[in-house]
């Protein structure tokens, strides 16, 4: 068996923390995670929250690849729906240029934020191509070819690198499954955003049924989900606390997941429309190394995932770190490819 397993870090600024440290300590945990073989690490982005330091992925991914050597390294995600696909390849090629073969670019269908926050990145934005349009012409800008989604002949995003970053396709739905099959992406489904098991479910099995191997060869599946390993199961569930996930819906028919019913509140404040919040508590698979490495082998065969990323909620950094360590034991008898 092999299974490839990567951490997805969120530069959480816990409670008496500043954002600097919160940033710090994902420069740790980047060198942890090469020390320990896992294969790669993704950073996320947020906006308008004092409680997410990572704002610009491709910013902290380049100090990240400076200070390691040979993990991969990338987005999860950037939220394409925001920019310019010219900006984000121009962005990605200098990276990819920089370190050849470590850099993936994760695209994301979510907003990132709150409705003020997306205001404020596409002020001024004219027309809105869909995520669809977007990813074909960050396409032929990453490979510098031109012809189909080349909104302007013979324009390059140089660098142009000997081997681009690939693109990953993030997502909480069947709609992004189904993109990600038509685009030949590998696709990640978040089950710590969206922990209902049988959208999942529809999600995986509709990337796989539709997935244009003339595209992308083989589909490549990956769950990423929450996670925390500790050294007893009581401790574990201690460490996992009482977090929730609150899906909105939105009167215009729009949904999002968020962390708490005041986000919710909030967000459909910002965004002036009534709402419903459907409140569920939050998917943590949590426990010893042997309690852990169990229920990720039945989710990974329950949903038919050739890969796991993980990330982990766990303010105490110390304790943090060890769930990594404990995590990579557990799957210490199985080879991960390198």
């Amino acid at each position: 068996m092999t299974l490839k397993l990567g951490i997805l870090d969120q530069s959480i600024v816990f409670p008496g923390q500043t954002p600097a440290e919160a940033l710090n300590n994902t420069i740790k945990l980047v060198q942890l995670a090469e020390k320990l073989g896992f294969e790669r690490f993704w950073v996320s982005e947020h906006h308008d929250s004092a409680g997410m330091a990572g704002s610009s992925p491709e910013v902290l991914i380049s100090h990240l690849l400076a200070r390691t050597e040979k993990i991969k390294i990338g987005s999860g995600g950037v939220m394409l729906q925001h920019y310019s696909p010219y900006k984000v390849a121009e962005n990605f090629n200098l990276l990819a240029s920089l370190a050849p073969g470590r850099v993936e670019l994760g695209i994301g269908r979510a907003p990132g934020g709150l409705p003020r926050s997306t205001k404020a990145l596409q002020k001024g934005v004219v027309d809105s191509p869909s995520l669809a349009e977007k990813l074909i012409e960050l396409e032929h800008f990453l490979q510098g070819s031109s012809g189909e989604g080349q909104p302007i002949e013979g324009l390059q995003a140089n660098p142009l690198p000997v081997q681009p970053a690939d693109i990953y396709l993030l997502g909480t739905s069947i709609n992004s499954a189904e993109l990600a099959a038509e685009r030949g992406y590998p696709y990640a489904f978040a089950l710590f955003i969206n922990n209902d098991p049988e959208t999942a479910h529809k999600a995986f099995e509709a990337y796989r049924n539709g997935f244009n191997k003339e595209r992308g060869g083989e589909p490549r599946s990956i769950l990423a989900l929450s996670v925390i390993a500790a050294d007893t199961d009581e401790e574990a569930i201690e460490l996992a606390g009482s977090f929730k996930s609150v899906r909105v819906t939105l009167a215009s028919g729009k949904t999002v997941n968020v962390g708490s019913l005041e986000q919710a509140e909030e967000f459909a404040k910002q965004a002036g429309e009534t709402f419903t919040a459907e409140v569920r508590d939050a998917e943590i698979t949590k426990g010893t190394k042997e309690t852990v490495r169990k229920r990720l082998l039945e989710l990974k065969e329950t949903f038919g995932v050739d890969e796991l990323i993980f990330t982990t909620i766990i303010p105490d950094f110390n304790k943090r770190v060890r769930s990594f360590e404990l995590l990579k034991e557990a799957f210490s008898e199985l080879p991960v490819q390198g």
